[in-house]
């Protein structure tokens, strides 16, 4: 049922002290992953990252920090822990905002690079974890609201895509990230009750995500950074488990603020 993790914080730090290096790392959760409820036993069908191309800015303080350019793009259709390529670039690329996730492809659904997560419009990045039951009969009210060119130019045949497509729309329409994700939520448990759907959206200032039939668990840091996973990357006993049915909106802190995080019902 894929696994996917976002970060956000004041700092730099590279891809794979997050992906790669912790005991219970992405990478790890590709091929041993704890918890997939609803189906699967591991996460082969493809990976991917995205991650904010750093800007150097002063901070009010007169600090120098880091914010958030464009984003960027690494992704592929065969799992992670075959490409020795990435293991490297891990190590080389720093950021301070990514979206990353390992995929478990939905039987009749694609594998293909243009199905894996993160997808990236705006200056934003976009996961699904879980599934759209009944699909692809069940979202075809829903998806009869977007625009004919918006489902022409869907990156995969998937639900995750169409997903994404719903939320770029309520954003388009002037909602922001939090009620957009909400509102897609609502109506695909509506329209396809039983769903799984964990979303997660980061864009370099905040991480959006719900847990719906699905794990997720958040870390915030010393340095005010937001760590967001569907399973936590290491036993410390700083993550925190997101209640089921649960929205939360995480905005990084810095020298003289602590982090912001907000759990709230859907």
């Amino acid at each position: 049922m894929c696994r996917h993790l976002a970060h956000v914080g004041p700092t730099p730090v590279t891809l794979a002290s997050l992906l790669t290096e912790p005991a219970h790392s992405l990478l790890v959760q590709s091929y041993a992953p704890a918890d997939m409820r609803g189906g699967g036993t591991v996460n082969a069908d493809g990976f991917g990252v995205g991650w904010l191309r750093q800007v150097s800015e002063m901070g009010r303080h007169g600090d120098p920090f880091h914010s958030p350019g464009e984003a960027l793009l690494y992704r592929r259709d065969d799992p992670m822990w075959t490409d020795a390529s990435f293991l490297d670039l891990a190590r080389g690329v720093t950021t301070t905002a990514l979206v990353a996730a390992v995929r478990s492809a939905t039987v009749g659904m694609p594998v293909s690079t243009a199905a894996c997560a993160p997808f990236r419009a705006d200056g934003r990045l976009f996961s699904h974890n879980g599934v759209v039951r009944g699909w692809p009969h069940s979202m075809a009210d829903l998806a009869a609201t977007l625009p004919a060119l918006d489902l022409l130019t869907l990156e995969a045949a998937t639900d995750s895509a169409l997903l994404w497509a719903l939320v770029r729309a309520r954003l388009a329409a002037g909602k922001d990230v939090a009620d957009a994700i909400a509102g897609v939520v609502a109506e695909t448990l509506a329209a396809a009750p039983g769903s799984r759907l964990n979303l997660l959206v980061g864009d370099g200032e905040q991480i959006v995500a719900t847990a719906v039939d699905h794990a997720l668990s958040y870390r915030t840091h010393a340095d005010g950074a937001v760590t967001v996973a569907s399973e936590p990357l290491d036993p410390d006993p700083a993550w925190v488990p997101v209640p089921d049915g649960s929205l939360l909106v995480a905005r990084p802190g810095g020298s003289h603020d602590p982090p912001a995080v907000t759990v709230s019902a859907l």
